[in-house]
């Protein structure tokens, strides 16, 4: 099968022809107006794919569609918010010479108005499906699972790539394009509009078990989930979707222009995109993670519900997701499974099994998270995570009732002025082999306190759920100290992983941030702990690990 690819060179078009490479039925024509830079693409691709460059301008797809035959258009150049008046010309040449067309589009309203060209496409037996990418493909599927037992009101949702996923001069100009200008979507039941890039929301990407993103400022993006997703879900009262790209340093600069053209009304930001786009891909420090999140609010069974899905990438394999939609299209279409004929936006184009099948073999996780503010405080951090671990520390974890373990312990103290000063401010217990130990649990403001006895030293904390920039983060506080934890589960263990922390309300630097490898595990039926603290100057400050076993005469 011959596949045309408009900017086949470029951040889109090259990582869908890299998706490809395994496939040796395909032909790819990497096509773009740099003949150069489309060769020197082909000379370096590595695949069973074949791929050959072509110097094409879109504005002369008609006459390469006659020469070239391609079975399949993926435009993938862009900025489609900027095409004008004759934004649909290369889907009508594919639907005059017969051909089937996808595209990348990223702006609302081109990929809401291909539905112009529908009866055109049906009578010439072809499919055109635009915005075939993350948003809104992966956002509807992953609205459609939510939607099977609830009644979706309201939805936000937003993607953080990671800093070192590189970003198009074509992307940058859209994204700078719309930065103080209208952006529709939907606001209390009716068509609305937000200034882009001026609206702000922060949240915490966490999928249940794996290690967070930090806490992340989306702002209002101009994308095709804002006017396609409303009709899917008629109750649908708001909708909103942001980005959150880092440095946050460069990101608060463009909220600041988007909110300063609109207020004064000023000129369009895209002479600047060359600037943005030059320092966005040498700001490049951070987590090599990106992630993604959907959140949904309605009603079930008459009561309100609140349900959340997460998307985590690790490394190098975050930027391929938005490709990877029209790369399931290209795969069905080989084994003979063609997408109805007609012009039409691509939010039904897949399930969220398919995406579950795309993303199996690579370092691409996801999960659901439900609010449940009466569940015990580990299930509710936890989610669907917590029915993984180990039946001892479910056992643990897994109530909110008034509760007392009991076993024995070996504790090691540091050394040090300053590890002694720590231990005696929070009352660690003395070093030892076989100290008994027994830990009362009890609920207490909203979490639990947890005190902990090792041979009538005594030492307690409140933990609790974390809100704002701790979001689906367990907080502990040891008096004037509060920590925020990440709950990650490895193989059948529970770590727990430090992210941020405060003094009497100060937060400090991350450099002094406490460290340990910390985790709860198991042995048959008992339950064991390791916890270690140490400071980055002072060095150890305690450990101790053992066993516990629930008390048979506690009250």
């Amino acid at each position: 099968m011959k596949i045309l690819i408009l900017g086949g060179y470029g951040v889109f078009g090259g990582r869908l022809a890299e998706l490809l490479a395994d496939e040796a039925r395909l032909e790819l024509l990497i096509c773009g107006r740099d003949g150069a830079r489309a060769a020197a693409f082909c000379a370096r691709y590595k695949g069973a794919a074949t791929v050959r460059p072509v110097a094409l301008d879109r504005a002369d797809i008609a006459a390469a569609l006659v020469q070239h035959r391609p079975a399949l258009v993926v435009d993938a150049s862009g900025p489609f918010q900027d095409y004008g008046a004759d934004a649909y010309h290369v889907v009508q040449a594919c639907i005059a010479a017969g051909v089937d067309y996808l595209d990348f589009a990223d702006a609302a309203d081109f990929v809401f108005g291909v539905r112009a060209h529908d009866d055109a496409a049906r009578a010439a037996g072809v499919f055109a499906l635009s915005g075939v990418s993350s948003f809104p493909v992966l956002t509807a599927a992953v609205l459609r699972r939510m939607g099977q037992d609830m009644t979706i009101l309201r939805v936000e949702g937003g993607i953080a790539p990671s800093p070192y996923a590189g970003i198009g001069l074509n992307v940058m100009r859209a994204v700078v394009g719309y930065a103080g200008a209208p952006v529709k979507l939907w606001r209390g039941g009716r068509a609305a509009t937000g200034t882009g890039l001026a609206e702000s929301r922060r949240y915490t990407v966490a999928v249940p078990g794996r290690l967070p993103l930090r806490s992340i400022r989306f702002s209002l993006v101009d994308v095709p989930d804002l006017q396609v997703i409303p009709p899917e879900h008629p109750g649908l009262q708001d909708i909103w979707m942001g980005a959150g790209p880092v440095p946050e340093l460069l990101h608060r600069i463009l909220n600041l222009l988007a909110a300063t053209r609109a207020r004064l009304r000023l000129p369009s930001l895209v002479p600047f995109s060359r600037k943005f786009y030059w320092v966005l891909n040498r700001m490049r420090f951070g987590e090599h993670r990106g992630g993604m999140y959907v959140r949904a609010t309605g009603m079930r069974d008459g009561q309100p519900v609140e349900r959340s899905w997460h998307l985590l990438a690790e490394g190098d394999d975050g930027p391929y997701i938005p490709s990877m939609a029209v790369e399931a299209i290209v795969r069905a279409l080989l084994v003979g499974e063609r997408p109805a004929a007609g012009a039409r936006s691509a939010v039904a184009a897949l399930e969220l099994a398919d995406y579950d099948r795309l993303f199996a073999g690579r370092q691409i996780y996801t999960g659901f998270r439900e609010d449940a503010p009466a569940a015990p405080l580990y299930p509710r951090l936890l989610g669907d995570a917590f029915a993984t671990l180990p039946r001892p520390i479910q056992a643990l974890h897994g109530t909110a009732a008034a509760r007392r373990w009991r076993g024995t312990a070996a504790v090691r103290r540091g050394r040090g002025p300053i590890a002694a000063l720590a231990a005696r401010l929070v009352g660690f217990p003395p070093g030892g082999d076989t100290v008994p130990v027994s830990v009362g649990f009890v609920p207490k403001a909203g979490g639990e306190r947890w005190t902990r006895d090792f041979a009538g030293r005594r030492f307690s904390s409140h933990q609790s759920v974390g809100t704002g920039r701790d979001q689906h983060l367990l907080v502990e506080r040891f008096g004037p100290a509060r920590f925020a934890l990440a709950l990650v589960v490895k193989g059948d263990r529970l770590h727990f992983v430090p992210r941020r922390w405060t003094l009497w309300g100060v937060p400090m630097p991350r450099g002094l941030l406490p460290r340990g490898t910390s985790f709860e595990a198991a042995e048959g039926d008992t339950f064991h702990f390791d916890v270690e603290i140490a400071l980055p100057i002072a060095g150890l400050i305690v450990a101790y690990r053992g066993s516990l076993r629930p008390d048979p005469d506690a009250a």
